[in-house]
This record gives structure tokens, C-alpha cells and sequence, in this order.
């Protein structure tokens, strides 16, 4: 029994070795690796599917969005999401009666990239690190979606048609808190096309200081 027993012991011990020394499957990453990648990868996406953003997988995008550093844990920021069509049509009608020529672009069908869903992105008109936090904030955004297959874009050039008097409306439906500015507004869905290559970056404007 006692010479059954240490074989037990000596094969046991013989696994957690074999175990310990093999090295994991090719397919396998680890979780630094999967982020890491999820960085590089991401893209701007400018043009998308008519399919609006599941609103299960926008929550998700929100609440990572909401989890990003900001001062001393204020969390000033207001972040509202559209996906009604009326909305995006009606501004993307306001925009082309500003800039005529938006319309003739290829395959144009609204101001947002031909987004179907759009974050808009909010902080007080005073706070010395608002727009810093909501900087945090979107790029934790559109991280979490591409990691869902969700393509994302930036577009700060729909902040002056959403303030102007001709969209008044559209800017009082997002119901922004009183003294809040619109920073920035974030278009969100599946890619139509293949996803674009990557612009070099100049790696030069990083390195240590001795």
C-alpha cells in the first residue's frame, strides 16, 4: 500500500511538472496580449452598416466609457446616445443646408459617417479638467466596441451644426445638464467595407528623458 501510495505521490508530482513546462496553444493569448492588439487594430470607421448598434452592446460601451480615470472622481461628464432616425436624418438635414456640398460626397447618407447610432459626449462649461475626462472617456468607448466588432469615429465637426440655432431642438432633446458643452459626438455601428490599413505612426514623438 505504502509503495502504491508514493507511486501516486511520484506520478502526481510528475504532472504538475509536465503541466508546468508546456507551453500554451499557439491560438491561446493572454489577456495583455488581446488589449494590446485591441489598441493597434482599432480604426476609424467611415462608413456602416444601416443596422443600429445593438443597444445591450452600447450599454456595455457606455458603462466602459463611464469607467475611464477622471479628477478626483468627479464624473462630470454627460454621455447621451441617438439612434432614432428621425434625429440623425433631421440634422444631417441641417448640415447639408449649412454645407451644401457634404451631399455630394460618395455614398453620403448622413453627417455622422453614416453612422446609425452616435454617442454625444457633454462636461461643464467650467471645469479645468472636463474635456480631458471626456477625451478618457470616448477613447474608452471606442475601445470596448471594437473589441465587439462595433467600428467607431470620432466627428468633432458635428459640434458647430448641433449648436447651431437651426438645431436647437436636436441639442435640447439630448437633454444636457444646465451649463454642460457639447464636446464631441462619437458615431458607432458595424463596418460596411473592409476595415482601412494603418496610417504610419512617428514613433519618434515618444522616448525617455535621461
Amino acid at each position: 500500500m505504502k509503495r502504491m501510495m508514493k507511486l501516486g505521490v511520484a506520478f502526481a508530482a510528475l504532472v504538475a511538472v509536465s503541466c508546468a513546462n508546456c507551453e500554451k496553444p499557439a491560438e491561446v493569448k493572454s489577456a495583455s496580449d488581446v488589449v494590446v492588439e485591441n489598441i493597434l487594430t482599432r480604426r476609424s470607421i467611415r462608413d456602416y452598416k444601416a443596422e443600429p448598434v445593438c443597444r445591450e452592446q452600447m450599454a456595455k460601451v457606455i458603462e466602459c466609457g463611464l469607467y475611464a480615470p477622471n479628477a478626483m472622481n468627479a464624473q462630470t461628464w454627460a454621455v447621451r446616445v441617438v439612434d432614432a432616425p428621425d434625429f440623425i436624418d433631421g440634422v444631417t438635414a441641417i448640415a447639408v443646408e449649412q454645407m451644401p456640398r457634404l451631399a455630394e460626397q460618395k455614398g453620403f447618407r448622413n453627417i455622422f459617417r453614416n453612422a446609425p447610432t452616435v454617442a454625444f459626449v457633454a462636461c461643464p462649461e467650467e471645469s479645468y479638467s472636463g474635456e480631458y475626462d471626456c477625451g478618457l472617456l470616448s477613447e474608452n468607448m471606442m475601445l470596448a466596441a471594437w473589441s465587439m466588432g462595433i467600428g467607431s469615429c470620432c466627428l468633432g465637426s458635428v459640434v458647430p451644426v448641433m449648436t447651431s440655432e437651426a438645431a436647437k431642438p436636436y441639442l435640447e432633446r439630448l437633454q444636457l445638464p444646465e451649463g454642460y458643452k457639447l464636446l464631441v459626438g462619437i458615431a458607432f455601428g458595424y463596418p460596411a467595407d473592409e476595415i482601412p490599413a494603418p496610417t504610419p505612426r512617428d514613433m519618434a514623438k515618444g522616448f525617455y528623458v535621461e
